[in-house]
């Protein structure tokens, strides 16, 4: 396929402009081509803002358009899986949204789809297409650490809106799924294997709805791993991620999105060693460049598939282990 992928948007997200309608300006990858959103006024308006050139009645007719190649699904969390699902079986590959799914039955039956039906599934985890993590990933298979011992992922930002669909159950929302979702990732990704949760602890905002979530975590091989997350009206905003193996510790600031300022700083034998790594543009960026590419050679990406599940499972396994119940259930 010479020409650019052509997107439709499922809803007139907030995340869109950064995370796919801005990257795409920046290339020749892709173009956004139509829109739907469940208020047709607020859809006619978004499209005019962020020059998208059609407006879909609605979700399905955006889904069954034969002139789109690709679903961007930025939907409230419980509606991934019945969209992504409807847009792969009308032959569109799709880009879905973090988390994935409402809960791993989902996303099981999410990636199952694809595979029916040949087409790419693709979990928007866009720090993982950015040169910094492919660097933190290079040092800790470097054994210049040693073996790894501990891990501590952080990712903690106020959302002070009690309307906002992060802070309600029935959307799939909670401090785990929106930010969590991220550290948990971090983890499994420099481990390479999947732990099981110790413990977890939970504080509540509405009913079964996480505002603050710390989970202990056991990887194979000895590993322990600890995650903190936080939508708490007094936090600020910190991502961070902790590696501390026999011979040193890696300490990085904002794995999230080192395009807007980063740190990753080694330690060892007493001394700093701080870096920054340089990237030509935005982790969403890296991200769509990787998902065109893949779409037209058919090479696997590392958020896809298996991957998806697994983050779902430890979703799933950290709200049970704090006594609440897995999203969608």
């Amino acid at each position: 396929m010479s020409r650019p992928l052509r997107f439709g948007i499922l809803g007139a997200a907030k995340i869109a402009p950064r995370a796919l309608i801005e990257p795409a300006r920046l290339g020749s990858e892709a173009t956004i081509d139509v829109v739907a959103a469940r208020d047709p006024e607020r859809a006619r308006r978004y499209a005019v803002e962020q020059g998208i050139p059609r407006v879909a009645r609605d979700y399905a007719e955006v889904v069954h358009d034969p002139e789109i190649d690709v679903i961007y699904n930025p939907l409230p969390m419980n509606l991934h899986e019945p969209w992504t699902i409807a847009a792969l079986r009308a032959g569109k590959h799709v880009l879905c949204e973090k988390p994935f799914a409402a809960n791993a039955l989902e996303a099981e039956r999410m990636v199952q789809a694809a595979e029916e039906t040949g087409l790419l599934l693709v979990e928007a985890f866009h720090y993982r297409y950015h040169p910094l993590f492919e660097r933190i990933l290079s040092i800790v298979q470097s054994g210049q650490l040693g073996p790894i011992r501990h891990m501590e992922g952080v990712f903690k930002v106020a959302i002070k809106d009690k309307t906002d669909l992060r802070h309600r159950y029935d959307t799939a929302g909670g401090a785990t799924m929106d930010l969590g979702c991220y550290p948990l990732h971090w983890m499994r990704t420099v481990a390479g294997t999947e732990p099981r949760v110790v413990s977890a602890r939970a504080e509540q905002g509405a009913l079964n709805v996480d505002v603050v979530m710390q989970a202990e975590l056991a990887f194979p091989g000895g590993i322990t791993g600890h995650m903190l997350t936080s939508m708490a009206d007094h936090e600020t905003f910190n991502t961070s991620l902790r590696v501390e193996g026999q011979h040193g510790t890696l300490i990085v600031q904002n794995p999230l999105a080192p395009h807007h300022g980063h740190e990753l700083r080694l330690q060892q034998r007493g001394e700093d060693h701080v870096e920054k790594v340089e990237g030509t543009a935005s982790t969403y960026r890296y991200q769509l460049v990787a998902f065109a590419d893949s779409v037209r050679t058919g090479k696997k990406l590392p958020t896809m598939g298996a991957d998806s599940i697994h983050n779902m499972r430890l979703i799933d396994a950290v709200y049970r282990a704090a006594g609440l119940p897995p999203r969608g259930t």
